[in-house]
Protein backbone atom coordinates (compact mmCIF):
# COMPACT_ATOMS: atom_id res chain seq x y z
CA UNK A 1 0.00 0.00 0.00
CA UNK A 2 1.62 3.24 -0.95
CA UNK A 3 2.34 5.71 1.79
CA UNK A 4 -0.06 8.57 0.82
CA UNK A 5 -2.76 5.69 0.84
CA UNK A 6 -1.94 4.18 4.33
CA UNK A 7 -1.69 7.43 5.91
CA UNK A 8 -5.08 8.30 4.69
CA UNK A 9 -6.57 5.49 5.74
CA UNK A 10 -5.31 5.71 9.04
CA UNK A 11 -6.08 9.28 9.47
CA UNK A 12 -9.92 8.60 8.83
CA UNK A 13 -9.82 5.25 11.45
CA UNK A 14 -8.04 7.51 13.62
CA UNK A 15 -10.65 10.64 13.37
CA UNK A 16 -14.01 8.22 12.96
CA UNK A 17 -12.52 6.49 16.57
CA UNK A 18 -12.62 10.31 17.84
CA UNK A 19 -15.69 10.91 16.26
CA UNK A 20 -17.50 7.75 17.77
CA UNK A 21 -15.86 8.32 21.61
CA UNK A 22 -17.17 12.37 21.76
CA UNK A 23 -20.05 10.99 20.93
CA UNK A 24 -20.48 7.74 23.04
CA UNK A 25 -20.38 6.98 26.92
CA UNK A 26 -17.98 3.62 26.84
CA UNK A 27 -14.44 5.48 25.44
CA UNK A 28 -12.19 3.41 24.99
CA UNK A 29 -13.82 0.18 24.34
CA UNK A 30 -14.91 2.01 21.02
CA UNK A 31 -11.63 0.98 20.11
CA UNK A 32 -10.81 -2.38 21.21
CA UNK A 33 -14.59 -3.52 19.52
CA UNK A 34 -13.41 -2.06 16.28
CA UNK A 35 -10.19 -3.53 16.37
CA UNK A 36 -11.88 -6.59 16.73
CA UNK A 37 -14.06 -6.03 13.41
CA UNK A 38 -11.44 -4.90 11.32
CA UNK A 39 -9.22 -7.91 12.21
CA UNK A 40 -12.93 -10.22 11.35
CA UNK A 41 -13.63 -8.18 8.20
CA UNK A 42 -9.90 -8.36 6.89
CA UNK A 43 -8.11 -10.93 8.63
CA UNK A 44 -5.20 -10.77 5.48
CA UNK A 45 -4.45 -7.46 6.44
CA UNK A 46 -2.07 -6.55 9.32
CA UNK A 47 -1.79 -3.32 11.29
CA UNK A 48 -5.00 -3.09 13.15
CA UNK A 49 -4.02 -4.18 16.29
CA UNK A 50 -5.43 -2.34 19.58
CA UNK A 51 -2.08 -0.63 20.25
CA UNK A 52 -1.81 0.66 16.28
CA UNK A 53 -5.65 1.98 16.46
CA UNK A 54 -4.48 3.70 19.33
CA UNK A 55 -1.71 5.22 17.10
CA UNK A 56 -4.11 6.24 14.53
CA UNK A 57 -6.42 8.02 16.89
CA UNK A 58 -3.06 9.91 18.45
CA UNK A 59 -2.15 10.69 14.86
CA UNK A 60 -5.61 12.06 13.56
CA UNK A 61 -5.65 14.07 16.99
CA UNK A 62 -2.24 15.61 16.45
CA UNK A 63 -3.37 16.31 12.33
CA UNK A 64 -7.06 17.49 12.81
CA UNK A 65 -7.03 19.03 9.54
CA UNK A 66 -7.65 16.40 6.91
CA UNK A 67 -4.31 18.58 4.30
CA UNK A 68 -2.17 16.70 6.45
CA UNK A 69 -2.94 13.70 3.61
CA UNK A 70 -2.31 16.56 0.61
CA UNK A 71 0.99 17.45 2.07
CA UNK A 72 4.11 15.26 1.46
CA UNK A 73 4.81 14.37 4.57
CA UNK A 74 2.00 11.93 3.87
CA UNK A 75 4.49 10.27 1.86
CA UNK A 76 6.51 9.35 4.75
CA UNK A 77 5.94 5.91 5.90
CA UNK A 78 3.68 5.22 8.90
CA UNK A 79 6.27 3.77 11.18
CA UNK A 80 7.73 7.15 10.98
CA UNK A 81 4.64 8.87 12.12
CA UNK A 82 4.36 6.08 15.30
CA UNK A 83 7.63 7.34 16.13
CA UNK A 84 7.08 11.35 15.71
CA UNK A 85 3.88 10.87 17.77
CA UNK A 86 5.86 8.60 20.56
CA UNK A 87 8.91 11.29 20.62
CA UNK A 88 7.94 14.52 19.73
CA UNK A 89 5.19 16.43 21.54
CA UNK A 90 5.18 19.88 19.77
CA UNK A 91 3.58 20.61 16.25
CA UNK A 92 6.44 22.54 14.75
CA UNK A 93 9.58 20.16 16.16
CA UNK A 94 7.19 16.95 14.44
CA UNK A 95 6.77 18.87 11.47
CA UNK A 96 10.67 19.64 11.25
CA UNK A 97 11.44 16.49 11.38
CA UNK A 98 8.86 15.35 9.03
CA UNK A 99 10.42 17.51 6.70
CA UNK A 100 14.14 16.38 7.42
CA UNK A 101 13.04 12.86 7.28
CA UNK A 102 11.73 13.41 3.22
CA UNK A 103 15.05 15.37 2.07
CA UNK A 104 17.66 12.95 3.74
CA UNK A 105 15.67 9.64 2.92
CA UNK A 106 16.12 8.77 6.73
CA UNK A 107 14.99 5.35 7.93
CA UNK A 108 13.05 4.90 11.19
CA UNK A 109 15.76 4.15 13.16
CA UNK A 110 18.10 7.68 12.28
CA UNK A 111 14.58 9.63 12.85
CA UNK A 112 14.27 8.32 15.99
CA UNK A 113 18.90 8.53 16.53
CA UNK A 114 18.17 12.44 15.39
CA UNK A 115 14.92 12.90 17.77
CA UNK A 116 17.23 11.69 20.50
CA UNK A 117 19.99 13.92 19.30
CA UNK A 118 17.47 17.17 19.54
CA UNK A 119 18.20 17.99 16.42
CA UNK A 120 15.36 20.63 16.69
CA UNK A 121 18.02 22.39 19.10
CA UNK A 122 21.33 21.83 17.25
CA UNK A 123 20.18 23.08 13.77
CA UNK A 124 21.06 26.90 13.23
CA UNK A 125 22.11 27.34 16.53
CA UNK A 126 25.96 27.95 16.22
CA UNK A 127 28.32 30.81 16.32
CA UNK A 128 28.24 31.68 12.40
CA UNK A 129 28.73 35.07 10.77
CA UNK A 130 26.81 34.15 7.23
CA UNK A 131 24.35 36.99 7.33
CA UNK A 132 27.19 38.84 6.64
CA UNK A 133 29.56 37.09 4.34
CA UNK A 134 26.70 34.98 2.07
CA UNK A 135 23.62 36.69 0.35
CA UNK A 136 20.06 35.39 0.92
CA UNK A 137 18.67 33.17 0.57
CA UNK A 138 21.85 31.07 0.71
CA UNK A 139 22.77 32.48 3.92
CA UNK A 140 19.84 30.75 5.16
CA UNK A 141 20.35 27.94 3.63
CA UNK A 142 23.57 27.97 5.08
CA UNK A 143 22.17 28.28 8.76
CA UNK A 144 20.04 25.56 8.31
CA UNK A 145 22.25 22.97 6.71
CA UNK A 146 24.82 23.16 9.60
CA UNK A 147 24.48 22.14 13.15
CA UNK A 148 25.87 22.88 16.84
CA UNK A 149 26.78 20.36 18.67
CA UNK A 150 27.21 17.47 16.07
CA UNK A 151 26.53 14.12 17.63
CA UNK A 152 29.63 11.37 16.81
CA UNK A 153 28.09 8.85 18.76
CA UNK A 154 29.58 5.94 16.84
CA UNK A 155 33.30 6.84 17.93
CA UNK A 156 34.89 5.70 20.58
CA UNK A 157 37.75 7.52 21.59
CA UNK A 158 40.98 7.11 24.36
CA UNK A 159 41.12 9.71 26.25
CA UNK A 160 44.00 10.97 24.86
CA UNK A 161 42.88 11.13 21.35
CA UNK A 162 44.68 13.44 18.58
CA UNK A 163 42.80 15.59 16.06
CA UNK A 164 43.91 12.80 14.14
CA UNK A 165 42.44 10.31 15.43
CA UNK A 166 39.29 11.72 15.66
CA UNK A 167 39.71 12.79 11.60
CA UNK A 168 40.72 9.03 11.02
CA UNK A 169 37.77 7.86 12.51
CA UNK A 170 35.00 9.93 11.43
CA UNK A 171 36.66 9.32 7.70
CA UNK A 172 36.36 4.65 8.44
CA UNK A 173 32.80 5.63 9.56
CA UNK A 174 32.01 8.09 6.29
CA UNK A 175 28.38 6.65 6.24
CA UNK A 176 27.37 7.85 9.83
CA UNK A 177 29.39 11.02 9.95
CA UNK A 178 27.62 12.19 6.49
CA UNK A 179 24.40 11.09 7.85
CA UNK A 180 25.08 13.33 10.92
CA UNK A 181 26.07 16.28 8.86
CA UNK A 182 22.82 15.40 6.58
CA UNK A 183 21.54 15.40 2.86
CA UNK A 184 23.84 17.18 0.55
CA UNK A 185 27.26 16.65 1.66
CA UNK A 186 29.98 14.86 -1.08
CA UNK A 187 33.17 14.17 0.52
CA UNK A 188 35.99 14.87 -1.33
CA UNK A 189 39.07 13.79 0.55
CA UNK A 190 40.88 13.95 4.27
CA UNK A 191 44.09 16.14 4.40
CA UNK A 192 43.07 17.42 1.15
CA UNK A 193 46.44 19.07 -0.64
CA UNK A 194 46.22 22.98 -1.42
CA UNK A 195 49.48 25.33 -2.69
CA UNK A 196 49.69 28.67 -2.02
CA UNK A 197 53.04 30.70 -2.13
CA UNK A 198 55.04 27.57 -2.74
CA UNK A 199 54.06 26.17 0.40
CA UNK A 200 52.09 22.85 1.09
CA UNK A 201 49.11 22.91 3.67
CA UNK A 202 46.99 20.07 4.30
CA UNK A 203 42.74 20.60 4.77
CA UNK A 204 41.50 18.12 6.98
CA UNK A 205 38.32 17.39 5.38
CA UNK A 206 36.76 18.64 2.47
CA UNK A 207 33.54 18.49 1.21
CA UNK A 208 30.82 19.66 -1.63
CA UNK A 209 27.77 20.43 -0.76
CA UNK A 210 25.19 19.88 -3.56
CA UNK A 211 22.59 22.10 -2.78
CA UNK A 212 24.45 25.11 -1.43
CA UNK A 213 26.60 24.09 -4.78
CA UNK A 214 29.91 25.11 -2.79
CA UNK A 215 32.90 23.82 -1.35
CA UNK A 216 32.90 22.45 2.67
CA UNK A 217 36.27 22.81 4.59
CA UNK A 218 35.68 21.55 7.89
CA UNK A 219 38.72 22.07 10.40
CA UNK A 220 38.90 19.90 13.56
CA UNK A 221 40.22 21.13 16.88
CA UNK A 222 41.21 19.11 20.49
CA UNK A 223 40.15 21.25 23.24
CA UNK A 224 38.84 24.52 23.54
CA UNK A 225 38.51 27.36 20.36
CA UNK A 226 40.97 29.93 20.06
CA UNK A 227 40.29 32.65 17.96
CA UNK A 228 43.63 31.79 15.75
CA UNK A 229 42.01 28.71 14.60
CA UNK A 230 39.18 30.99 12.44
CA UNK A 231 42.61 32.80 10.82
CA UNK A 232 44.00 30.06 9.88
CA UNK A 233 40.46 28.75 8.27
CA UNK A 234 39.96 32.03 7.07
CA UNK A 235 43.08 31.66 4.51
CA UNK A 236 42.33 28.16 4.14
CA UNK A 237 38.89 29.62 2.25
CA UNK A 238 40.77 32.10 0.24
CA UNK A 239 43.10 29.42 -0.83
CA UNK A 240 40.13 26.91 -1.69
CA UNK A 241 38.24 29.84 -3.35
CA UNK A 242 41.05 31.04 -5.84
CA UNK A 243 42.36 27.55 -7.11
CA UNK A 244 39.37 24.76 -6.77
CA UNK A 245 35.87 26.73 -6.80
CA UNK A 246 34.46 26.88 -10.24
CA UNK A 247 32.58 30.20 -11.60
CA UNK A 248 29.54 28.79 -11.32
CA UNK A 249 29.95 27.86 -7.38
CA UNK A 250 28.85 29.71 -4.21
CA UNK A 251 31.76 30.72 -1.98
CA UNK A 252 33.77 28.35 0.06
CA UNK A 253 32.30 27.79 3.85
CA UNK A 254 33.94 26.84 6.45
CA UNK A 255 33.46 24.82 9.74
CA UNK A 256 35.28 24.47 12.39
CA UNK A 257 34.32 21.66 14.84
CA UNK A 258 35.59 22.25 18.26
CA UNK A 259 35.48 20.04 21.32
CA UNK A 260 34.29 23.30 23.43
CA UNK A 261 33.98 27.29 22.78
CA UNK A 262 33.45 30.23 24.26
CA UNK A 263 30.74 31.99 22.47
CA UNK A 264 31.98 35.42 23.21
CA UNK A 265 35.03 35.01 22.35
CA UNK A 266 33.78 33.21 18.97
CA UNK A 267 31.60 35.85 17.90
CA UNK A 268 34.86 38.41 18.09
CA UNK A 269 36.63 36.18 16.10
CA UNK A 270 33.97 36.32 13.46
CA UNK A 271 33.26 39.84 13.63
CA UNK A 272 35.85 41.01 10.94
CA UNK A 273 36.18 38.12 8.92
CA UNK A 274 35.35 38.53 5.56
CA UNK A 275 35.03 34.20 4.94
CA UNK A 276 31.96 32.35 5.38
CA UNK A 277 32.77 29.86 9.31
CA UNK A 278 30.83 28.47 11.48
CA UNK A 279 31.90 27.62 14.48
CA UNK A 280 30.48 24.26 16.28
CA UNK A 281 31.02 22.00 19.03
CA UNK A 282 30.77 17.95 19.15
CA UNK A 283 30.33 15.30 21.37
CA UNK A 284 31.78 11.75 21.72
CA UNK A 285 30.64 8.69 23.87
CA UNK A 286 32.46 8.49 26.54
CA UNK A 287 35.99 7.73 26.53
CA UNK A 288 37.65 4.66 27.06
CA UNK A 289 38.14 4.66 30.79
CA UNK A 290 42.60 4.44 31.60
CA UNK A 291 41.98 1.40 33.61
CA UNK A 292 41.11 -0.62 30.71
CA UNK A 293 43.06 0.57 28.07
CA UNK A 294 45.87 -1.68 29.30
CA UNK A 295 43.66 -4.77 29.42
CA UNK A 296 42.10 -4.12 25.59
CA UNK A 297 43.92 -4.97 23.16
CA UNK A 298 45.64 -2.81 20.17
CA UNK A 299 44.75 -2.27 16.67
CA UNK A 300 48.21 -4.04 15.70
CA UNK A 301 47.43 -6.66 17.97
CA UNK A 302 43.59 -7.59 16.93
CA UNK A 303 45.56 -7.98 13.37
CA UNK A 304 48.25 -9.88 14.06
CA UNK A 305 45.89 -12.16 16.05
CA UNK A 306 43.40 -11.94 12.52
CA UNK A 307 46.91 -12.63 10.74
CA UNK A 308 47.27 -15.59 12.68
CA UNK A 309 43.98 -17.07 12.87
CA UNK A 310 44.19 -17.53 8.69
CA UNK A 311 47.72 -18.84 8.92
CA UNK A 312 46.15 -21.28 11.31
CA UNK A 313 43.31 -22.38 8.78
CA UNK A 314 45.82 -22.58 5.70
CA UNK A 315 47.93 -24.85 7.37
Amino acid sequence: MPNAVAVLLYWQIGKTIIEQQQQASWGDKITKRLADDLKREFPDIKGFSLCNLNYMRQFASAHPDFTIVQRPVAQLPCGHHVVLIDKVKDEQQRTLYMQKSLENGWSRDVLSLQIKGDLHIRQGSAVRNFTTTLPSPQSDLARQTLKDPYIFDFLTMSDDYKEKDLEKGLVEHITKFLVELGAGFAYVGKQYPIEAGGRNYALDLLFYHLKLSCYIVIEFKIGEFKPEHAGKLNFYLSVVDDTLRHPDDQPTIGLLICQDKNRIIAVYALKDIQKPIRISEYQLTTAIPENLKGSLPTIKELEEELQSDNDNRVS
